[in-house]
């Protein structure tokens, strides 16, 4: 199991944050919102100057792409506690 990030932003904003905050995991560039549609999370004007952005999220997906474990939620500040991540993993 390996943690990844998916946003609309360009790979150096997204790469620049990863460093910024000392994260260890992938950072993903879905500016034409591929991926972030697939998963139904386009926030359709929630971002700076009206962007689309993808709304809050978090995802267990296997090896076979089967969406084992999702949180979802509307809120920026509210995510998973890795606590709960781990646990729903085992």
């Amino acid at each position: 199991m390996r943690p990844v990030a998916i946003s609309v932003d360009a790979p150096q904003v997204s790469e620049n944050l990863r460093r910024k905050v000392g994260y260890k995991f992938t950072f993903l560039s879905d500016p034409n919102t591929e991926a972030i549609r697939r998963y139904d999370l386009l926030h359709k004007g929630a971002g700076e100057n009206g962007r689309d952005v993808a709304r809050p999220a978090e995802f267990l997906i296997d090896r076979s792409g089967t969406v084992r474990w999702a949180n979802l939620t509307e809120d920026l500040r509210i995510r998973a506690r890795s606590e709960q991540m781990l646990a729903a993993a085992r």
